[in-house]
């Protein structure tokens, strides 16, 4: 064997394991395939309604304003927010509930009043969001001081 092959020979014995080492890192359930959330609120998109980063924001004690992005993925139908609901809370919505097909609706105006025992900053607040059309959402909604990234959501 001469020596140029045995260095190729021996170049590629090292950079093998090397090779085989940055290969076995990928595969199909790696972190970069899974669903992030950067923000504070909480997500449901299992149905036809995505809720986006529900949250309330509480300046004190026993109230405190929804804030919530729903997102219809019916291309062809609008749908409609009917009602939320919490136990130990009562859900006030404002006048706009429609969600067009294949659009969002964002409620973060200050018109989803959310009042009970457990509106504080710090506690999660369950909530089961209605819709005229689509399946029903069960979540955990963040309680958030007023200040901060939302110091300017209107509060009641």
């Amino acid at each position: 064997m001469n020596v140029r092959r045995r260095l190729t020979t021996a170049a590629v014995a090292l950079t093998l394991p090397v090779l085989t080492a940055g290969l076995s890192g990928c595969g199909f359930d790696a972190p970069t395939d899974q669903r992030y959330n950067p923000t504070v609120g909480v997500n449901a998109q299992d149905g036809d309604v995505d809720a986006l980063n529900v949250l309330i924001v509480s300046a004190t004690p026993g109230s405190g304003t929804l804030v919530a992005t729903f997102a219809n993925n019916n291309q062809d139908e609008g749908d409609g927010l009917s009602g939320i609901t919490g136990r130990g809370v009562q859900v006030e919505l404002g006048d706009q509930v429609d969600i067009p097909a294949g659009g969002v609706l964002t409620v973060d105006d200050g018109s989803a009043t959310v009042t009970g025992d457990r509106v504080e900053s710090g506690n999660f607040v369950p909530l089961t969001i209605t819709f005229d059309n689509a399946e029903a959402v069960t979540l955990q909604a963040p309680v958030v001081p007023h200040s901060g990234p939302y110091e300017d959501v209107p509060v009641s």
